[in-house]
């Protein structure tokens, strides 16, 4: 089954007309994206997008063999224009199924937005779904009746990463699947941020007249991927270990739990515990707790070295600067006589201890830790060993991870990976 991506942005396309905002003034070749519309081997059309024949032309099609033009979401972009010869569009209830008379078989599926997904089975079994703008499967165990992986998805990952969580959960996306991120606008971050953040969830995206093959590698001498070219680009690895650092306020935790939006059953580990009394501590965890996705779960420990080893969903360590307060109680690193006694190595070792299990972890891990070496020095011993300690924990894990970001005003800077 041949794709062609004829558009991969939101329906009011990238830029937005007469939008003056960063995405848009910065949407400059691959990343300009007309409205999401998609040819499925050159018969098929799920969408429309303005200037919709040019758009085919571009990527070395026609839409003269279009026998099936299908709408996945109301139209609310440019006015559109159907070209002579093209079928009348048209929304199939949800759960029907269609057999096309290019042999493709197409069901409804049914979406928790207004619209309708597609999915699509090509001549040889091959399989693909389509879901629009803004939407996720209704349900919550994938699309209804989905028997068996996808083989490719095209959604509004970067929208609805919890749509995308949902369908890992139900079977149906699975390490093999290929995951398209569409419906692309201006809320996605510019640049390369938009790239960190699919590979973080396990998803890419393409620019506009990509073409790609689903299912087994065409015959000899038939046109494959990206205008017959070669082999699809290879999606970018996923982060096995990921170390989010920032200051007070940074958005450091956010970002950390965007990394893991995708995935379900993520283990959230608060390292920081309950503070009797403290309302404002109360308030902070709240806030956090009510952020998480619902499939997610809380363990509130400073144990980490045996999660670590232990199989399992992602783990997301919020935070490390708060370990580190625990385990520096723990051997009364405070006073200057017991860490002269034995309080130092003791904590170095309890450090190379985690950052050894970092290492050797088999889980995706997300972890959050302070910033805390860039501003004032501390006033007491006791202050700044914390933050001297807190820097080499840090470096020590850092080495360990395959990527680190430094989230400042909310902006996530890449330092390594």
């Amino acid at each position: 089954m041949e794709l062609t991506l004829l558009g991969t942005g939101a329906p009011e396309g990238l830029p937005r007309p007469d939008c003056p905002c960063a995405v848009c003034a910065t949407a400059l070749g691959d990343a300009a994206r007309a409205a999401t519309a998609l040819l499925v081997d050159g018969s098929l059309l799920l969408d429309l997008t303005p200037g919709i024949a040019f758009a085919a032309a571009r990527a070395g099609h026609t839409l003269g063999q279009v026998r099936q033009v299908l709408l996945s979401h109301p139209h609310d972009g440019p006015a559109m224009e159907i070209p002579a010869g093209l079928p009348q569009p048209a929304r199939v209830p949800d759960g029907r199924e269609l057999t096309l008379i290019s042999g493709q078989r197409v069901r409804a599926v049914a979406t928790d937005a207004p619209g309708t997904g597609y999915e699509v089975t090509g001549h040889d079994g091959e399989r693909l779904l389509y879901l629009p703008p803004s939407a996720a499967a209704a349900g919550t165990s994938g699309p209804e009746g989905a028997a068996a992986p996808y083989d490719t998805v095209l959604m509004d990952v970067l929208g609805r990463p919890d749509a995308l969580a949902r369908l890992r959960e139900a079977g149906v996306v699975t390490p093999g699947t290929d995951v398209l991120a569409v419906h692309l606008g201006h809320d996605v971050p510019a640049g390369r941020e938009t790239v960190r953040r699919l590979t973080a969830a396990g998803a890419r995206t393409v620019p506009d007249g990509t073409r790609l093959t689903v299912g087994p590698p065409p015959a000899p001498g038939v046109r494959g991927l990206a205008a017959g070219t070669g082999p699809a680009p290879a999606r970018p690895p996923l982060p096995r270990r990921t170390l989010v650092l920032g200051g007070a306020r940074s958005g450091k935790s956010l970002e950390a739990e965007r990394r893991l939006a995708a995935w379900p059953e993520v283990l959230y580990v608060a390292t920081g515990g309950t503070r009797d009394g403290d309302r404002e501590w109360a308030a902070r965890v709240s806030l956090h707790r009510e952020r998480r996705p619902p499939s997610w779960r809380t363990a509130e420990t400073c144990d980490l070295v045996p999660l670590l080893a232990e199989e399992g969903p992602p783990l997301l360590l919020d935070c490390l600067s708060l370990w580190l307060t625990d385990a520096m109680d723990r051997v009364d690193a405070w006073d200057d006589a017991a860490w002269a006694g034995g309080g130092e190595r003791e904590l170095r070792e309890r450090c190379a201890e985690l950052a050894d299990a970092v290492r050797t972890t088999r889980r995706t891990v997300v972890a959050v830790s302070n910033e805390v070496g860039s501003g004032i020095v501390p006033a007491t011993s006791a202050g700044r060993r914390y933050r001297d300690e807190l820097g080499r924990l840090n470096a020590a894990v850092a080495a360990e991870c395959e990527h680190v970001l430094l989230v400042v005003a909310g902006q996530p800077l890449p330092l390594k990976g």
